[in-house]
């Protein structure tokens, strides 16, 4: 039985634009930027800056233990130093429902809210920040459930016992209905204004900022924290940041029509039946185990992560069996994406570019790297990047093309630089955040070097220098949840200092630490 249903690329796209009203006639005349936003909190010249991080967080109460809630509690003590928080992703799991928002949003972060001495007063379409927190989607943001399962969940019956109560998992009633859960909590959900005169009232109301691109959303901490699109670009300290809804161009290439690629399609039909078994096995164990039971509790905690893990697995498997289909790539977030790259590197004021998504196109957790979607990932990211290079010239001077990346989606916290890949994607820094409350993954076998083929030459591309994930066995399991602070200093050229924030779940008890910073 599939837990998850993913909707087609070409539906994310076309619901997620009628929401904001992409690209409305009256938009269009009043010279509005549906992808730009100003961060009105009047320190936005300082060149000298930090804000936080966090992925994949948006879990429940893991079996008597809240990771999420004391990830942010780790927060807490730097929410006054810091500008703002960027979220990779996943804000809500299992399938983004909005029922779920209210326990796995709002009132782990209730202190950043507005109201928030009073969480359970907040709506989830109705948040207000303050203390900006900046997401993109997850791929759970936009899941739902598969029409068994949504109905099974109106039951009695034993799998809605043993998918909530049992494994913990948050299947919720129907699930995010493509991302409409994820819009209305964030996006400045436009379609709702209907009668005459209303949306030109809003829009003369909150897109007041002026920029070198027209007049754009207007970000106000405390009174009107709202997002104008599922992927947006903002400026803060001579920086550009660029959020991307990498849910919409992780298509994988269709499968050759060869001999060869109807072996690959055997093997895939073969692994998808071996990883619907795990799922029943995993199932049949957690229904002999007591939550109630410390011991078997422990064990329920490690059942949940193997069963989301063979599940992700399976809806790779599926994508890649499905993409006989026409494979569907949002090319207008990617050209997008090309063309403000090329307008940052020819804008004296932006000394910095920092890109934040949910799919890593690095990554040495244990599955990630030979998913069909992080390939997929990679190689639209790559031909962005040669050609914003091919277009640039000298400009860059030798300098990345961008400072940071940032994504989340495997269950980590890991530090990569990529060394020479043939591509514009060369000699970066890469952040995957993804560790802040949903059950944790362990680090590949194969170690921290990631190889390709490159002109029938095997070479490393990225190489791994921090990891921290799930480890150890047994009574000496650890769990370090985490979450980042980044400081910015320097003036041409920028320095990041990476400082993670650590909190582990070690023998039934809770230890928070932060890790020495690092610069990059």
């Amino acid at each position: 039985m599939k837990l998850v249903s993913d909707s087609a690329i070409a539906n994310k796209i076309r619901k997620m634009n009628q929401r904001v009203r992409w690209q409305d006639p009256l938009i269009q005349e009043m010279g509005i930027d549906q992808t730009r936003l100003v961060l009105e909190d009047n320190q936005g010249d300082n060149n000298e800056f930090s804000f936080l991080v966090i992925g994949d967080s948006g879990s429940g109460k893991h079996l008597g233990h809240n990771p999420q809630r004391q990830v942010a509690q780790m927060m807490l003590p730097h929410h006054d130093q810091c500008r703002f928080m960027l979220h990779t992703g996943d804000v809500i799991y299992l399938v983004g429902s909005s029922e779920f928002y209210q326990q796995n949003f709002i009132q782990p972060y209730k202190e950043f809210l507005v109201g928030g001495d009073a969480p359970h007063q907040i709506a989830y379409d109705r948040m207000v920040f303050n203390l900006p927190i900046l997401p993109v989607p997850g791929n759970h943001d936009y899941y739902d459930l598969p029409i068994l399962l949504s109905l099974l969940s109106f039951s009695t019956l034993p799998i809605r016992y043993l998918l909530q109560k049992r494994l913990d998992l948050d299947v919720g009633l129907h699930g995010s209905r493509t991302g409409d859960a994820y819009a209305r909590a964030f996006l400045d959900y436009l379609k709702a204004f209907e009668l005459p005169g209303e949306l030109e009232n809003h829009l003369d109301k909150h897109y007041t900022a002026k920029t070198d691109t027209g007049r754009c959303l207007a970000y106000q901490p405390g009174r009107f924290t709202r997002l104008p699109n599922r992927y947006y670009t903002f400026r803060y300290g001579g920086i550009d940041f660029f959020a991307l809804d990498s849910n919409t161009f992780n298509d994988p290439l269709p499968l050759p029509a060869t001999q060869a690629g109807d072996a690959d399609r055997r093997l895939l039909e073969q692994r998808r039946q071996q990883m619907e078994q795990e799922k029943s096995r995993i199932m049949e164990a957690s229904a002999k185990l007591n939550p109630k039971n410390p011991d078997e509790a422990e064990q329920l905690d490690d059942l949940q992560a193997k069963l989301s893990q063979t599940e992700e697995i399976i809806v790779d498997i599926d994508k890649q069996l499905n993409s006989d289909q026409k494979t569907q790539t949002d090319t207008e977030q990617l050209n997008w994406l090309k063309q403000k790259l090329i307008e940052s590197w020819n804008n004296a004021q932006v000394r910095g570019r920092v890109i934040y998504f949910h799919h890593p196109p690095y990554v040495t957790e244990a599955t990630k790297w030979q998913q069909s979607q992080t390939l997929a990932i990679r190689n639209r990211l790559r031909n962005v990047f040669d050609a914003v290079a091919n277009t640039l010239g000298s400009l860059t001077q030798g300098r990345p093309l961008v400072d940071l990346v940032l994504n989340g989606h495997a269950h980590c916290l890991e530090y990569l630089q990529t060394e020479n890949t043939g591509h514009a994607d060369s000699h970066i820094n890469w952040i995957v955040c993804g560790g802040s409350g949903f059950s944790l993954r362990r680090q590949r076998l194969e170690g921290p070097d990631l190889r390709e083929i490159i002109q029938q030459e095997t070479k490393t591309v990225a190489r791994s220098h921090l990891y921290l994930g799930r480890n150890g066995q047994g009574e000496l399991k650890r769990r370090p949840y985490s979450g980042l602070r980044i400081d910015v200093q320097g003036e041409d050229q920028p320095k990041f200092i990476i400082r993670p924030l650590v909190a582990e779940w070690y023998q039934r008890q809770w230890q928070h630490y932060e890790f020495e910073p690092f610069t990059i």
